[in-house]
Order: C-alpha cells, then structure tokens, then sequence
C-alpha cells in the first residue's frame, strides 16, 4: 500500500511540475469531449430503444408467467399495499440525494466549480443515461466526463476522477458481495445460502477487488517510463494505448485515497454506501408490500448477484437484470410469483422512474453548458496545475485527494 501512496504522490507532483500525465482525452477508444453525447435527442435511437425496450418488458412480465404457469404473478401486482410502494419511491428520492453525494464528493470544490443544481444536472441526466445504455453505467460516465470537460477540467483530471468516481462505487458492491456471502453461508445470518448464491460471488467479488489493488500499482507516468520509439507506427500506439491503464490506476488511487482519509472523503463514502442502501430499500419496500419478509443476507445477496447483469450491453437492462433479479431470489427459494411482482415494482421504481427527470435534467444541462461556453470557461489542459493539485511533502503519510 507505500507503493500505491508513493505512486500518487509522483502523479501529482508530475502534474503541478508541467510533467507528463495521461492524456485521457487522446487515447484511442476514449471519449471525444467535443462531441455532446446523443442519448436523448436522436429520435431514432429513443423510438428503437423504447420499441425494444417494450417487447421484452411484455416477455418477461406477461408471456413469461404464462409459459411457466405463473399467470398470477401479474394479478399480485394488484394486491400489493401502495403504502409500502410509498416507502419505496421515498427509498428511490434517497438514492438520487446519494449519488448527488457521491458526485460532489470525488470531483470536489476545488478542481472545478459546479453547484449543487448543477451536480444533480449532471448526475440525473447520467443516470438517465445509464438506464438507456445498460452496460455498467456505461452511458452516464460519458455523459458526466463530457459535462466536466465543458465545465473546465483537464482529460486527465476529468478521467482520473470518473475513474475513482466508478471504483468507489463499486467498491462498495464487491465489499458488501464479500461480507454477506461469507456471513449467510457461515449461519451468522438467517436464511437459504445456497453456494452459487454465497461463496462463489464472494470468491468472484475478491478476485476482483485483487485485481483492482494490483492495477494501483500501475505507475502513472507510465507513458515516460515506457522506453519505445515514437518514429514508427508502433511505437506511438503503444505510448498512445500506455495512458489507459495508466490513467485507470490513477483514478483507483485517487478512490482509495477516499477510503485512507475518511474524513476528507465522508461525503463520497457516504453517497456510495447510501446509494447501494437506499436501492436496497426500494427491493426490500417492494417485497413488504406483497407481504414477503426476506431475511437481510437473503435480500442483499440476492439484489448484488441479480444486479450483475447489468453489465451486458442491453437497452435498459430490460430482460438481463429483471431475469437475474428474479432467478436470484427464486434459486434462494423465495415464491416465484411474488419475486416476478416485486422485481417488476423494483424496476419501474428504480429504472423508470429516474427517466423523466433525468431527461429533463439533461435539457437543463445542455442550457448550462451552453452558459458555460458563453462565460467562456477555458479547460485546464495537461501541463498546467489544477487549482486543488498540489504537490504532497515526501514526509506526508497520505496523499491528497
């Protein structure tokens, strides 16, 4: 962990020094900031993804359960208690609140000014985003990355900290995958613990968080320390394909700087655990009000895994994660027909309900960029020092963030 600290402090001195530092914006496969992301205003594109998106909310909640023969899991939506669908949406207001949080934590005051409306355009838009282009999230990082390029922060700060804005959420995932798969399958809590359902996630969700502390210790001046030639093709691509993993290790820094000083990042640490608690809260609302007490191992093992599927490349995550939510919680033996209506409660709670605001938050970001450019905000381009950048005293145990 020195080695990851050292590591952070000789990319920031590299930045405030005018040294190289990945150029985010220039590798291939990155994104272009100059191009505004069409997620809402190409009508082909909504008109193909809601046809889509239709036809397989229509197999999965209507001519699935008649296949099967679970004709009743649709009429148990009727039965459900709307006080308890109350709680959920109040659940969902709470998750938005964190991931606002969580927002305003990694990219700080310092780096680039954005107000709070402004942080919550840019993090309902992205999460509106998201709910179109399944994928991890894929669709509300680019969103966010091009919003904070046209705010004014540099590539490199700007992917560094979209980076540690991921692995900070995530981080939380694997953490809780861990804990609560090794906790239901020892018995420290009640209820089925299947071991497709508990070790083998835990035993995943470790491999990842190893591989994750190992990509750290990628150096992020890597471009320099990589002795080829830029006269020939090759040579440039492989300095041009380096600023990757390098800046990838760079934003995995900068969360875990996160996680030594709590105290500078509270607000982070707590946007990403409220975040994961309060969609937990919309599932576990969602199964009260059909009557269904799922232990709290059973319900979080089974939100985690279910969620996994989301990271296939589907409009919405229609099918992959209403299909892994509900063959979760089923293989951990709760009655199908109350999982398929709680799930169908959870996700339009959770999934559909975001898309309204979160479009008309992305209208009201576009006029604010459109601000922007008239106020005319230059980006910090690599090679200049960012405001909050500041070099760390070799003597220093931790590194800034």
């Amino acid at each position: 962990m020195n080695d990851i600290r050292e590591g952070d402090r000789q990319d920031r001195r590299a930045t405030v020094n005018g040294g190289p530092v990945p150029d985010a914006g220039s590798s291939p496969g990155l994104i272009d900031d100059n191009l505004e992301p069409s997620f809402f205003h190409d009508p082909k594109r909504l008109l193909g993804t809601g046809l889509i998106v239709l036809v397989i909310f229509g197999v999965i909640y209507v001519l699935l359960p008649n296949v099967i023969g679970l004709e009743d899991a649709i009429a148990k939506f009727g039965e459900g208690e709307w006080e308890w669908f109350a709680v959920a949406v109040g659940f969902n207001v709470a998750a938005f609140a964190a991931y606002v949080a969580l927002f305003r934590g990694v990219i700080g005051e310092n780096l680039v000014h954005l107000d709070w409306s402004e942080s919550y355009q840019i993090t309902m838009a992205g999460l509106a985003a998201s709910r179109l282009l399944s994928a991890g999230g894929a669709g509300g990082v680019v969103l966010s990355y091009w919003a904070l390029r046209k705010a004014g922060m540099n590539r490199a700060e700007a992917a560094r900290r979209m980076v540690a804005f991921l692995v900070l959420l995530y981080a939380f995932y694997v953490l809780a995958v861990i804990v609560f798969g090794v906790l239901l399958r020892s018995g420290a809590l009640p209820g089925s613990a299947p071991f497709s359902m508990t070790v083998i996630p835990a035993a995943v969700a470790g491999g990842i968080a190893i591989a994750v502390v190992l990509i750290a210790l990628i150096p992020g001046d890597l471009q320099r320390r990589l002795s080829v030639s830029e006269k020939n093709r090759l040579g440039r691509l492989a300095l041009r394909l380096s600023t990757v993993p390098a800046t990838i290790a760079t934003g995995i820094r900068t969360a875990l700087g996160f996680l030594r000083t709590p105290g500078k990042g509270s607000l982070a640490i707590a946007g990403a655990i409220g975040f994961w608690a309060a969609n937990i809260g919309i599932l576990w609302a969602s199964f009260m009000a059909f009557d269904e007490t799922v232990p709290i191992g059973v319900l979080v093992m089974g939100f985690f895994v279910g969620m996994a599927a989301n990271l296939a490349p589907n409009p919405a995550g229609v099918g992959t994660v209403d299909g892994g939510l509900i063959a979760a919680f089923v293989i951990f033996g709760v009655p199908a027909a109350t999982v398929i209506a709680a799930v169908l409660v959870y996700r339009l709670i959770a999934f559909w309900l975001p898309l309204a605001p979160g479009i008309l938050a992305f209208i009201q970001l576009r006029h604010t960029v459109a601000r922007w450019e008239k106020e005319g905000r230059p980006a910090i381009e690599e090679g200049e020092a960012a405001p909050a950048m500041v070099a760390v005293p070799s003597n220093t145990s931790e590194s800034k963030v």
